[in-house]
């Protein structure tokens, strides 16, 4: 197997930027990657993303089983040849944000990891429709923008705590694992990146009554970021003043606070008292 920087040369791949297309070159760090991301003989992987398979091989060198899951058609082939000496490897071609995610990873061992060096465009997107999707998923080991990873490590009153932050820190245990900067990649991305870890919780941080009302109460907080709470609950709520005054003292909190300040047990507290409001008005006669 030639080096992955010579096989990207030798590819002659023309990067789509509307993709998203960096890839990494450099086996040091791509193996290094592998280590940090905890990958065994133990454990199934899924790839998103996997470009010229330049990661896919280091992580079939040590997993027991890696699928990839390729958008672009025209990698496809590249992607079968390279990788046909491994015999743990599969390959589908496929929208991470459109597929049938419990369908396509039915022949992975449960539970599994999720590695990647994905498109930054749908970092989002992806982080939340993977927490969402009800995957048995151990860890999810992503390559993101630098800014996009202190998002996620973010804390209550910090700039970057919102969705994002309160989503991941709900559901997984998050961490830097290393810093890469935009020179490790072919072509390089304008900003540098961080390669994190999601360590996917037993159970979530908090435990609302009702998750669905404690990310519609998480959607208010940060719907208005310079409101106090009691404003964004009127507002995105549609409640009146009495009622989110209400709701603030049954969750024991200052009716000046915002939601950007908010932790995510103060959340929990606030979301239970949406609930019970919500049930009592369903039992009036």
């Amino acid at each position: 197997m030639r080096p992955s920087k010579e096989h990207i040369r030798q590819s002659s791949l023309q990067y789509k930027k509307s993709l998203g297309q960096h890839f990494l070159y450099d086996d040091d760090l791509l193996a290094q990657l592998v280590a940090l991301a905890q990958v065994d003989g133990e454990t199934d992987v899924l790839e998103i993303g996997p470009g010229a398979g330049t990661l896919t091989k280091h992580l079939c060198e040590s997993a027991h089983h890696v699928l990839s899951l390729e958008m672009d058609e025209r990698l496809i082939p590249l992607l079968g040849a390279y990788m046909e000496p491994y015999g743990n490897f599969s390959l589908v071609q496929g929208d991470a944000m459109a597929v049938d995610l419990p369908a396509v990873t039915a022949c992975l061992r449960r539970p599994f990891a999720v590695v990647a060096n994905i498109p930054y465009y749908i970092t989002t997107p992806l982080i939340t429709r993977l927490l969402t999707s009800g995957l048995p998923l151990t860890r999810l080991c992503l390559m993101v923008q630098r800014e996009v990873a202190d998002k996620i490590l973010s804390q209550p009153g910090d700039d970057g705590w919102g969705m994002l932050a309160v989503r991941c820190q709900y559901a997984t245990v998050p961490e830097k694992l290393l810093d890469v900067p935009a020179a490790c990649f072919t072509p390089p991305p304008k900003v540098d990146s961080a390669f994190i870890g999601l360590t996917v919780r037993e159970s979530p941080a908090v435990q609302p009554v009702s998750e669905a009302d404690f990310f519609q109460i998480v959607n208010a907080a940060f719907a208005l970021r310079r409101k106090t709470m009691v404003n964004a609950l009127c507002a995105c709520l549609r409640l009146e003043r009495p009622e989110a005054l209400s709701l603030m003292g049954a969750a024991a909190l200052d009716e000046r606070v915002r939601g950007e300040k908010l932790t995510l047990e103060e959340l929990c507290k606030l979301s239970d008292a949406w609930t019970a409001l919500q049930a009592a008005k369903e039992a009036r006669p």
